[in-house]
Order: structure tokens, then sequence, then C-alpha cells
């Protein structure tokens, strides 16, 4: 992945800031975006100020802010050979409390962010005839929980999985692959903004018995930007979530 071009949304803080990092490392190019400007400058500095690296502030549930992720990466270093969706918003609502406000809350961040910023990069990744767009979706699509009510943020994760497979169908044969990683509880901030004071009294809920680390997505993701034979899956890093559970 050396002097590969690399965007990620969602890098301002948690998971997504981890794999701008993992991958800065190891010497890719990468454009980091977050809707939050201060907080994507502040992480940007965290990591080191790196040249390989730039960022652009902006909604992606517009069009518009695709169209700049893509205009800065082909700017700034010549190529977009990879595209991580990894902005998105969760948090818990009862299904007979959800307002239609809520649903296009989730429905535009989530499935729209993912949907535009992927039609803003698969055009010039044609033109090379390769590339890789990696969706961040969760465990929970398959494996519901009781106790944590999520239908409006399930939904539109769902609708992320099932573009994965259609656009791994559609561009395959352009070489372009299109994948999914469903990561079980992470820690992060996402967990405080949900509620959860502390992530690890949730590690029964893997057969590992701990919660999983941001380091442990952006290997994920490392993986599947480099890999040129996966495309279509679904890959879960959860410790084994969706697999059984502990008694």
């Amino acid at each position: 992945m050396k002097n590969k071009t690399v965007i990620i949304t969602g890098a301002s803080t948690g998971i997504g800031k981890e794999i701008a990092k993992y991958f800065i490392a190891r010497e890719s190019n990468i454009v980091m975006n977050s809707s939050n400007e201060e907080n994507l400058k502040k992480a940007y500095k965290e990591l080191g100020s790196p040249p390989n690296a730039a960022y652009l502030a902006g909604d992606i549930s517009k069009r518009e802010t695709g169209q700049k992720l893509v205009s800065l990466a082909l700017e700034k270093f010549n190529s977009i050979d990879v595209l991580i969706n990894n902005a998105g918003v969760f948090s818990p609502k009862p299904f007979l409390d959800v307002k239609e406000k809520d649903l296009d809350f989730y429905w535009n961040v989530n499935l729209k962010g993912t949907y535009f910023t992927s039609q803003a990069v698969i055009p010039h990744m044609i033109k090379r005839q390769k590339g890789s767009i990696i969706n961040i979706g969760t465990v929970l699509v398959e494996h519901a929980i009781d106790g944590f009510p999520a239908t409006a943020p399930l939904t539109s994760k769902g609708a992320i999985h099932s573009l994965t497979r259609q656009l791994a169908a559609e561009f395959g044969k352009q070489n372009i692959r299109v994948n999914t990683i469903a990561p079980g509880i992470i820690r992060s901030p996402l967990q405080e903004k949900i509620g959860i004071e502390n992530a690890d009294s949730l590690a029964g809920l893997h057969l590992l018995n701990r919660i999983g680390e941001p380091n442990e997505i952006a290997e994920g993701a490392y993986y599947l930007a480099s890999s040129n034979f996966v495309t279509g899956e679904t890959i879960n890093i959860a410790g084994g979530h969706t697999i059984g559970h502990a008694i």
C-alpha cells in the first residue's frame, strides 16, 4: 500500500482516526474527512501533520463532499486507490419511539454518505481498472440483541451490507473490489456517546470475553485494501460475537 491513495471518511476520532494512523505509518497517502472541522484538524496534528496526509471537512450526506474529496485526492496525490466509508452515526431508540426525522438522519449519513462517496470515486477507479472500497457496517445487522433497540440505524447499516454485494457484482469486471467490515463492540468514543460508560462491561457479548480495539479494525481494513482476490464479502471483526455465546 506504499504510495497508494486512501480516502477515509469519519477520520477525526475512534476507528477512522486509527485507520488513518495505520495507513499513514505504512506510507500510504491519506485524505481524511470528518463533518467536525475542529476535531479533524486536531486529529491531523495529533498524527504528526504528516506530509502524506491531507484533510477536508464536510458532511458526506451531501453529494458535493464526495466530489471535493476526489478533487483533493487527485490534486494532492494524483490517484484514488482505496475508499474507506467509515463515517456513520449510531444510537439506540425503541422502535415505537422512532420518528421520521430519526430515519432521515441515519439514512442520510450512513447510507447516502456511503452511496454518494462511492459514486464519486468509482469513475476514477474504472479509468484505472482497479480499486478497493471498504464499507463499515455492524454485526448487529445479522445478530440482533434484545435490550438494544436500534432499528433506525440498523436498517441503514443493513442497506450498506446489501450495497456492498451489489457494487461488488456491478464492478467486479473492472477489478474494483467492494467489501464490508462488520465490527463488534470496539473501544471508541461512540460507546460514551450512546450512554455506555464502561465499554468493557460488554465483553461477554464476544466469545473472546473482551471488546475490540480500534487498531484491530485498522488491520482488517489494511488487509482488504491490499488483498486482490476478496470482494463482496462481509468480514466480521467481532471476537466471535456472531458465532456463539458464553453461558
